[in-house]
């Protein structure tokens, strides 16, 4: 009887709780290009104070038991034929495509690993207001595939620290991946875009209906 009675108390104390249901704090979101880029924050830029060694960079990467850093953490992950890993994290051999100029690679010392924000622009767009450990993580970021880009050393420093507004890739047929990459990780990272930057990235958006941009807010 005792029992009986317990259990009943049990059940009725388990049915007035409430329903939840946990989400994650930091969800994915996909979103059509244009609604994207109506999401940035529009502010003006200063480049005051800006000091690339600000941000820390290359550390020693997801994976600190592998002797490889940042940089040829990347060049392994995005190689299309795999290369060597030698002693001290060496590369030999290997393929890369470099999307930005539609070109193959067969040299990891051919190519650069570049920010898709560039490090200035970032400053520019709020990571001034950083603290170092924040400016380091987005300057090693490899948790979204965009961040971090191996490309030709040509394209990188053809690009440089300008924004779309200033410079898009050689390969038109790239422009709506490559809007869509760069406005995916000022969302993640919740950097602003300057007015000239947000005319330019419509314009593009307008001639991508079908793009879509993939971003998770960063931690």
């Amino acid at each position: 009887m005792v029992t009986t009675v317990l259990r009943g108390l049990a059940a009725a104390s388990l049915a007035v709780l409430p329903l939840t249901v946990s989400t994650p704090a930091h969800a994915e979101e996909v979103l059509p290009l244009s609604e994207a880029v109506s999401r940035l924050p529009v502010d003006t830029e200063s480049r005051d104070g800006y000091d690339r060694d600000a941000f820390k960079h290359w550390n020693a990467g997801d994976d600190p038991s592998d002797g490889c850093h940042t940089r040829s953490e990347v060049l392994i992950s995005e190689a299309v034929e795999p290369p060597t890993i030698g002693p001290r994290c060496r590369l030999t051999g290997g393929t890369w495509w470099s999307y930005y100029d539609v070109t193959w690679v067969t040299s990891a010392s051919g190519l650069d690993i570049d920010h898709m924000v560039p490090l200035a622009e970032s400053w520019d767009s709020g990571a001034f207001a950083w603290t170092p450990e924040r400016r380091e993580a987005y300057a090693n970021d490899q948790g979204a595939a965009a961040s971090l880009v191996a490309v030709t050393a040509r394209s990188n420093r053809s690009k440089a620290d300008q924004d779309p507004a200033q410079w898009l890739p050689p390969a038109a047929e790239v422009h709506c991946r490559y809007v869509a990459e760069w406005v995916g990780t000022k969302l993640r990272w919740a950097l602003s875009a300057d007015e000239a930057e947000v005319v330019a990235l419509r314009e593009t958006a307008a001639s991508c209906p079908d793009q879509s941009v993939t971003y998770e807010p960063a931690t």
